[in-house]
């Protein structure tokens, strides 16, 4: 079975870099699974490569979707399948990277509802609504999602599983797995290190024009409300527009969501045995290599 070496980790780690030196040396493509870099034009705190990695990586997997519109974990699943059998095929090796914990999970997993967290905002929203009008929210989704519709519990979970993955619900309770073998590669680091770069990152995303770049979806009609607009630099520049942060204020503040994300990707990966952990100082790179390649010998080198 072919072994596909899929870079994650928390956020601000590294990951982009590794995986584009791991397919310019094993002559590969990359297979992106973050829910936010498959929007169009929100380039800066979605971190998507730079157009000199493009020109020499082929990217999959970004910058295809109308930011006004929704998607979920099943759409990516089923594009990011595709794109690793067309890799593949091709005589290239794919290579995974990414950091949203959902996405990485169903592509390498399938599906699974006990794979899908919480959404403590969405629990709260849903909690205020009766229970005739959380069965109309449920059934306008899923007609048949095979919960109890007098329980509101249950009703609340299925919504939220249903608003991450997609429907039908009844397709989470079997795990479908891939065609091919994930070989999981973690990158870590101590905390301090790791906060050190979100700051960094984040006063950097506000130089090259963070608020500019979200006025300018606004402007485009892209709602407030739009699931890439919730996320983490364009949430805290959007309270910015509206005058509830200073400039000096902002990075600050993307920093403390950065650091609070970083740590519940370093809970979740932590208890998952099957992925290699590499401190990124020194360079990993050279021992990473050695691992892929022990792992996969017919892993390619560079044309």
């Amino acid at each position: 079975m072919t072994q596909v070496p899929v870079v994650l980790g928390p956020t601000g780690i590294g990951k982009s870099r590794l995986a584009f030196e791991l397919a310019l040396q094993l002559g590969g493509e990359i297979v992106v699974a973050d829910s936010r870099q498959v929007y169009q034009r929100l380039d800066i705190a979605t971190n998507k490569p730079s157009a000199e990695h493009r020109r020499q990586v082929r990217y999959h997997m970004i910058d295809f979707v109308d930011p006004a519109t929704n998607f979920n974990a099943a759409n990516y699943v089923e594009g990011a399948r595709a794109a690793i059998e067309d890799i593949a095929s091709r005589g290239r090796t794919p290579i995974v990277e990414g950091g949203t914990m959902l996405y990485v999970d169903a592509l390498c997993d399938g599906f699974s509802m006990t794979g899908i967290p919480p959404n403590p905002s969405l629990r709260a929203d849903l909690e205020a609504l009766g229970v005739e009008r959380l069965r109309e929210r449920l059934l306008a989704t899923d007609p048949d999602p095979g919960v109890d519709l007098d329980n509101p519990v249950r009703m609340i979970r299925a919504i939220e599983i249903l608003e991450a993955a997609g429907p039908p619900l009844r397709r989470l309770r079997t795990r479908t797995p891939p065609t091919w073998q994930p070989l999981r590669i973690g990158l870590t680091a101590g905390l301090a290190t790791i906060d050190r770069r979100l700051d960094e990152r984040s006063r950097l995303q506000v130089e090259r024009g963070l608020v500019a770049e979200t006025q300018a979806a606004l402007d485009a009609g892209v709602p407030p409300t739009a699931l890439v607009l919730t996320g983490i630099g364009y949430a805290e520049a959007l309270a910015r527009i509206r005058g509830e942060l200073t400039l000096e204020e902002l990075p600050l503040a993307m920093a403390r969501s950065n650091r609070r994300y970083a740590r519940r990707q370093l809970r979740w990966w932590r208890r998952d045995p099957r992925v290699q952990w590499f401190e990124i100082e020194p360079d990993p790179l050279p021992g990473i290599l050695n691992y892929v390649r022990k792992a996969s010998p017919s892993a390619g080198t560079s044309p």
